[in-house]
């Protein structure tokens, strides 16, 4: 993946704001303040860009190098993978990698709770995708590793010589592919938390950058462990944005509850104490309570007589 994914996606999500910008807003399970967010996008779409330079720099190997490769230094559980070159399974995981990349929000944009807020989501969209390309384009960008489909003599001399050869690590269509639908997942359940849809999400936000991983390798675009850390970074990433975002009510809610049992505990342990004190003119009160900006609060009022 040799272009920047989320360059692919501002254009994308520019195209289909527009359908979705009539909606009227909805309550959000997110916090997205601008002046905070935008330079954060900004830089990482500026890492991303300076790892995409890195790659356009790298060379293949050349014939000699190529003579020298040898399978066996090839740690074993990637072994089996060597060797492997299939321009169909290739094409088949463009397909499924750019499909997801715009099945994501466009699902997000029929869903009636998400597409009060769709801008916001976007703008959480394109954060995690520019943090998965800034790391997979500065992996990508310094570190020499050989694809799968350098090892072997049947690999046309143009695909085994090609520039992108020695970017095999990480896979980055398997984690695009994976910030895309656990993006996607991880929406739907802040958004229906409880769904009897939820499972199925979920399930399928996991089975797709899976598949894709199993084309990447089957096409000789990278080895197991390329896709099993792209995929834990995609995921991470599509999951861990939305949260970090993410308006803390069910927190705030629980927390008077949390304080009243807590309150009714003191309380037994305190009377026979407190009793004492009042005859002394100390009067010691539990506070707890929500302030008007939703934030709960708990404390002690003492007072004494004179």
């Amino acid at each position: 993946m040799r272009y920047s994914a989320p360059c692919f996606l501002a254009g994308t999500l520019l195209s289909i704001a527009p359908f979705v910008a009539h909606a009227q807003q909805a309550p959000s399970p997110y916090r997205t303040p601008l002046a905070v967010d935008a330079p954060i996008t900004g830089t990482l779409l500026l890492a991303a860009g300076t790892g995409y330079y890195l790659m356009q720099q790298k060379h293949g190997p050349s014939l000699q190098e190529q003579a020298r490769l040898n399978p066996k230094r090839i740690p074993v559980f990637d072994r089996s993978a060597a060797g492997n070159y299939s321009a169909q399974a290739q094409q088949t995981g463009n397909v499924l990698c750019f499909g997801s990349l715009l099945a994501a929000p466009g699902l997000l944009a029929l869903d009636n709770g998400v597409r009060g807020r769709y801008g916001q989501v976007l703008g959480l969209y394109l954060q995690a995708e520019a943090l998965t390309d800034a790391l997979f384009t500065m992996s990508a960008g310094t570190i020499e590793r050989y694809r799968p489909l350098v090892y072997s003599a049947d690999t046309p001399d143009q695909v085994r010589s090609g520039d992108n050869t020695s970017e095999s690590f990480f896979a980055g269509h398997t984690a695009h592919t994976a910030t895309a639908t656990f993006f996607a997942a991880k929406v739907y359940h802040d958004f229906h938390p409880g769904s009897a849809a939820g499972p199925w999400v979920w399930g399928a936000a996991a089975a797709i950058p899976a598949l894709v991983a199993c084309t990447r390798t089957e096409a000789g675009k990278h080895f197991l462990s390329d896709n099993l850390v792209g995929y834990a970074v995609g995921a991470a990433s599509g999951i861990l944005v939305p949260q970090l975002h993410k308006v803390q009510r069910s927190r705030a809610a629980a927390a008077p509850a949390v304080l009243g049992a807590t309150a009714g505990a003191a309380t037994g342990i305190l009377l026979p104490q407190l009793g004492k004190l009042r005859r002394n003119g100390l009067s010691i009160m539990l506070l707890q309570g929500t302030n008007a900006n939703g934030y709960a609060y708990g404390g002690l009022r003492i007072t004494q007589r004179l």
